[in-house]
């Protein structure tokens, strides 16, 4: 399920504006590159691998092209059964299927856990792309 939830999160990020940018690489709070998501639509972990897609409609494809989910256009995310499983507030704060805040991404693209605490950056990538690549997928 983690992992549904995570390539689904990502997929989110994806839909805001994957037309518009080239590969943007998400640090972590060392510095460290711990992935990508390609103009394509195409995410990959920090070895480059392709671990997930998403659609121009929104539909989350796992690495092996199967369907796994959707975004819908307010932000929620979910699994392949329609079951909402998280959600990405335009402000960049980051819920988990309950409605809790669990982080935050700021508008100079610095990553926050539920605590406040920076835990990596994500300059050049739409907020809600870098919530959910950190926040829900784990490389």
């Amino acid at each position: 399920m983690k992992k549904i939830i995570s390539t689904l999160s990502i997929a989110f990020l994806l839909v805001l504006s994957i037309n518009s940018l080239s590969a943007q690489e998400i640090r972590n709070s060392s510095g460290s590159s711990t992935g990508s998501i390609e103009s394509d639509g195409t995410i990959r972990n920090g070895s480059g691998s392709s671990v997930g897609k998403i659609d121009n409609d929104g539909t989350i494809r796992n690495s092996s092209g199967s369907s796994i989910g959707k975004i819908d256009n307010d932000g929620t995310i979910r699994n392949g059964s329609g079951s909402s499983v998280g959600k990405v507030d335009d402000d960049g704060t980051v819920r988990n299927e309950s409605g809790s805040s669990i982080g935050k991404i700021d508008g100079d693209g610095t990553v926050r856990n539920g605590s406040g605490s920076s835990i990596g950056s994500a300059n050049g990538v739409p907020k809600a792309w870098a919530a959910v690549v950190f926040f829900f997928f784990s490389f």
